[in-house]
């Protein structure tokens, strides 16, 4: 009966079509994008403000400028003092916080539905009204030095993945790490965060996103109140990045620490990102990562090289196509006790040579978009992670009829796309390979 229950199940989601979110958008008079996602389920809200400006948005000089800003925001404003914001919330009984990637800074709030006001009200506050002192660009440059050391320098692996980033990305802002190096985060001042943030936060460079149980009209209202009257950047420069140079050479390197505990090989490859109106090899892309490595038990480099062979003990592969520039896709293997480095990565490639001689498994590549499918549909049942989802790809280049399109898109890759766009892992003058490894078996590179 389970078995019956589960067929039914994956039939069901296979070809019942994922139907479209409520969603209202609008462009209030000062440039800012205002987009609601009706969800009654329940008297929640959620609040999420993006401005398309991350830490690849830099000036050259102030690498970690976006992330600490980020933290800046928290401070006074003409009508908040430092904390008022989060106290605020968290007294209404919600919860607040934000975060910054490489192409956007997000702050949220989730809170009962009749409190949207009270944090737009806050959040409106802050878009334009910071007031900063040498004081907070002391203090908190201390907490955001700290939160590297935490994060970063104590962490082999961290430290290992700033310095394959740096490689892949010769040209590229990408190449910087979000936190900043730690001799640029050392010199932050209060001009340069002050720059960046007249600069960028702005209502003709933000996104309100608001899910929940709200009605378009009231909250679109709502947001003409607070946000309507702040004044936006007139000289707001499009964003415009340097590209990266053609590879024309393998790009290799070793990290060895005495602190690694499992040594292991990756390998990253510049791929496309998801464009806005073409997401086709995105989607291929994505069912690779998926078919390769996206269960240790059921993918391709997992049966092979975990269960049959027995040579690792983990694989993957993986690559995120939500991202304004070129992304990467990788691969990893951590060998077994006994298995160099250079055999793991021999096992590897030979693993991933006859994926693409053999093709994709028809069955294996059902399941797999079956499974896809579900996640797609149970990610509905959370407004914050729909907020999430509108919020990331809009600040990335994609549009609304972009993100209702990618479940199909999904859909209707094909096995000769999948191995097409698998062809790319043959080509190691394309790939940056980096081995984390400890003092004692660096004498393997080369090998």
């Amino acid at each position: 009966m389970r078995i019956t229950s589960l067929v039914i199940l994956a039939l069901t989601l296979l070809t019942r079509p994922l139907l479209a979110q409520e969603i209202s958008n609008y462009t209030l008079e000062n440039g800012m994008e205002v987009l609601v996602i009706e969800d009654h389920r329940a008297p929640v809200v959620v609040q999420m403000v993006w401005y398309r400006a991350g830490a690849a948005d830099e000036a050259p000089g102030v690498s970690g400028i976006a992330h600490f800003l980020e933290h800046l925001l928290f401070k006074a404003t003409d009508d908040l003092a430092a904390g008022e914001l989060s106290d605020t919330v968290a007294a209404n009984g919600g919860s607040d916080n934000a975060f910054t990637s490489k192409d956007y800074t997000a702050y949220y709030q989730r809170i009962a539905a009749d409190r949207l006001g009270l944090v737009m009200t806050m959040e409106a506050d802050r878009m334009r009204d910071l007031r900063l002192t040498v004081d907070d660009i002391a203090t908190e440059r201390d907490v955001i030095l700290e939160e590297r050391n935490m994060r970063t320098e104590n962490s082999p692996a961290a430290l290992f993945s700033e310095q394959r980033n740096a490689a892949q990305y010769m040209n590229h802002p990408y190449g910087i790490p979000i936190i900043g190096w730690k001799h640029e985060m050392a010199e932050l001042s209060l001009e340069d965060a002050l720059a960046f943030y007249r600069r960028y936060y702005a209502p003709n460079n933000a996104i309100l996103v608001v899910a929940g149980d709200v009605l378009p009209a009231d909250v679109l209202a709502l947001a003409q109140k607070h946000y309507g009257p702040l004044a936006p950047t007139a000289d707001l420069p499009k964003r415009h990045r340097v590209t990266e140079p053609p590879q024309l050479a393998e790009r290799r390197l070793t990290y060895a620490d005495a602190r690694v505990s499992q040594p292991y090989v990756i390998r990253t490859y510049l791929a496309p990102e998801r464009n806005s109106g073409d997401q086709k090899q995105a989607a291929a892309l994505t069912m690779l990562a998926e078919l390769l490595g996206g269960n240790g038990q059921t993918s391709v480099l997992g049966r092979k090289l975990q269960f049959e062979q027995q040579k690792a003990i983990y694989t993957s592969a993986f690559y995120n196509g939500m991202s304004l520039d070129q992304t990467t896709f990788g691969l990893v293997i951590v060998p077994s006790e006994g298995v160099s480095l250079a055999d793991g990565e021999a096992l590897l490639d030979t693993a991933v040579a006859e994926f693409i001689e053999e093709g994709v498994d028809a069955e294996q590549f059902a399941r797999i978009k079956m499974q896809i499918r579900a996640s797609l549909i149970y990610e509905r049942d959370d407004v914050q992670a729909l907020a999430n989802l509108y919020g990331s790809a809009m600040t990335s280049g994609l549009t609304i009829k972009d993100v209702q399109d990618w479940p199909q898109i999904l859909q209707d890759v094909t096995a000769d796309e999948v191995v097409e766009a698998a062809a790319m892992l043959l080509d190691k003058k394309q790939a940056v390979t980096g081995w984390l490894s400890t003092p004692d078996t660096t004498s393997e590179v080369g090998q």
